[in-house]
C-alpha cells in the first residue's frame, strides 16, 4: 500500500515521503481500516517536527484523523494509532474508541467531525459552560478548530464574534454565522469587541491561537467571564498574569480533549451522539475547503502548517464520496 512516512522531523512538505510499504497488522484490540478520507489538523504539523506531546517513533505516518471502512463494511470515525496514521491506504486504530460515522456527513466532513467538535463541545459545554445568550469570542474563526466552535455556538443559542486575519477569511466567517466578524489586520480588537458588547466584553473565549490573541482576549473578556485555553497555534505560549484573573474576576480554563479518552471515554460517546444528533439537524457541518489526494497530503499538511487554510483539508486516498 502507499503510506506517507516520516523518517526524521522537520517542516512537513520537507519531511514527508510517499512511499510502498506494508499493510499495518492491527494488534489485540485494534481494527485494520481503510481510509476514505483523512482530516489534516495541525497536530499533524507538529508531529512532523517532533513538537507535538506524543512522540511516534521514526518512521510513522501522520494523520490523526481519518473516516475508514472497517473489514466488515462498517463506516466509522477514529483516531489512528500511530505510528499507522491516516495519510495512507490503510490505517489502525483501538476497536473501542472507533465511532459511527454520521449517515449525514459524508467522508471528509464525517472525518472532520471528531477532534475539532468534540474539542469545540467539551470547550464550550462542559469547561466553560457557555449558556444561550451569552456572548462567544471565537480566535481564528475561520481555521478548522475556530469554524466547529461557531457553528457549535451558534447552535447552543450564543451571539458569536469570530477574530480572523485577512477579508478573504473574513467571509468565510460570516458564511459560517458569525454575528460580528473582525478582522485583526485592520481593527483594533479589544476595541470592536467592546463595541459589540456595549462595552461589556465577551462572557467566553475560544482560543486555539495563544500569544497575541490570549492578550487580548484577557482585555476584553466580560465579569465573570471565561477564557477557553485550547491550543497555541501562534507558537507563543501565553504566562498568564493572575493577578489580572483575579481583579478582573475572570476564569482561565484549559481542554485538553484527549484526556477524555483515559479519563472519562463514555463522555466522548455522549457527545458523538450530540453531535451525530446536530449534523442530522443540519446545526452544524464542518467546512470542507479542500479535499486533496493522497499524493498530495504533504503540501497539504505544509499549507495548514503555515496557516493559510480555511475550514479544514481532507485527503481522499480512494475518491468516492469522500
Amino acid at each position: 500500500m502507499q503510506a506517507w512516512q516520516v523518517h526524521q522531523n522537520g517542516e512537513p512538505g520537507a519531511v514527508m515521503r510517499l512511499e510502498d510499504v506494508d499493510r499495518p497488522v492491527p494488534g489485540d484490540g485494534q481494527l485494520l481500516l481503510k481510509v476514505r478520507a483523512a482530516n489534516i489538523n495541525f497536530p499533524d504539523a507538529l508531529l512532523c517536527r517532533g513538537q507535538y506531546q506524543v512522540t511516534p517513533p521514526l518512521p510513522f505516518t501522520p494523520g490523526v484523523e481519518i473516516c475508514g471502512e472497517t473489514e466488515d463494511g462498517r463506516r466509522v470515525i477514529a483516531n489512528p494509532a500511530l505510528p499507522y496514521g491516516g495519510f495512507a491506504e490503510y490505517a489502525i486504530a483501538d476497536a473501542a474508541a472507533v465511532l459511527p460515522a454520521p449517515d449525514a456527513l459524508d467522508d471528509a466532513e464525517a472525518a472532520a467531525l471528531h477532534i475539532g467538535y468534540q474539542t469545540g463541545w467539551f470547550g464550550l459545554h462542559r469547561r466553560a459552560g457557555l449558556q444561550a445568550g451569552e456572548t462567544l469570542l471565537v480566535h481564528a474563526a475561520a481555521g478548522g478548530v475556530g469554524s466547529a466552535a461557531i457553528q457549535l455556538g451558534k447552535a447552543a443559542g450564543a451571539k458569536v464574534i469570530g477574530v480572523v486575519g485577512g477579508a478573504a477569511k473574513a467571509e468565510v466567517a460570516r458564511e459560517l454565522g458569525c454575528d460580528v466578524v473582525i478582522d485583526r489586520r485592520t481593527e483594533n480588537v479589544i476595541g470592536a469587541v467592546k463595541e459589540a458588547t456595549g462595552g461589556r466584553g465577551a462572557d467566553v473565549v475560544y482560543d486555539p491561537v495563544g500569544g497575541e490573541a490570549y492578550t487580548q482576549s484577557t482585555k476584553c473578556v466580560a465579569f465573570e467571564g471565561r477564557i477557553i485555553v485550547v491550543g497555541f497555534a501562534s507558537g507563543v505560549i501565553p504566562t498568564p498574569a493572575l493577578n489580572h484573573a483575579l481583579v478582573k474576576n475572570y476564569s482561565v480554563v484549559g481542554l485538553h480533549w484527549g484526556l477524555y479518552n483515559a479519563k472519562d471515554p463514555q463522555a466522548i460517546l455522549r457527545c458523538h451522539e450530540e453531535l451525530t444528533r446536530l449534523a442530522a439537524k443540519g446545526a452544524i457541518k464542518p467546512l470542507v475547503s479542500e479535499r486533496v489526494p493522497l499524493s498530495g497530503a504533504a503540501a497539504a499538511v505544509q499549507r495548514v502548517a503555515d496557516g493559510v487554510t480555511t475550514g479544514r483539508v481532507a485527503v481522499v486516498p480512494g475518491g468516492g464520496d469522500a
